[in-house]
């Protein structure tokens, strides 16, 4: 890691600029809508295969049963093990017609 510190001993690190991905994950036990963030080069699986514990969710929208927000937040960690499924948006198709 790449870093410079100021007179003062305040540390600077290198900024890693990434890309928002909108997502639909399935938990154990809740649906999450939100994004996550990846390298520019680098594809949704890549992120997935971190081995950090919590990935990163931004704009979160956490879902009970049958569809009702359980709360909203700007940023999740979500730990990585009650992840059961993750859908980007833009392969999201839906098939179910009520």
């Amino acid at each position: 890691m790449i870093f410079e510190s100021d007179e003062s001993g305040k540390i600077f690190t290198e900024v890693i600029s990434k890309k928002p991905v909108e997502v639909l994950i399935q938990t154990t036990s809740h649906l999450i809508h939100g994004f996550v963030h990846i390298r520019p080069q680098a594809r949704l699986k890549d992120e997935m295969d971190q081995d950090e514990l919590s990935l990163a969710v931004t704009d979160a929208i956490v879902y009970e049963k049958k569809d009702e927000i359980l709360f909203q937040s700007r940023f999740l960690a979500l730990n990585r093990r009650q992840i059961v499924w993750i859908i980007p948006y833009d392969e999201l198709v839906e098939l179910r017609q009520d």
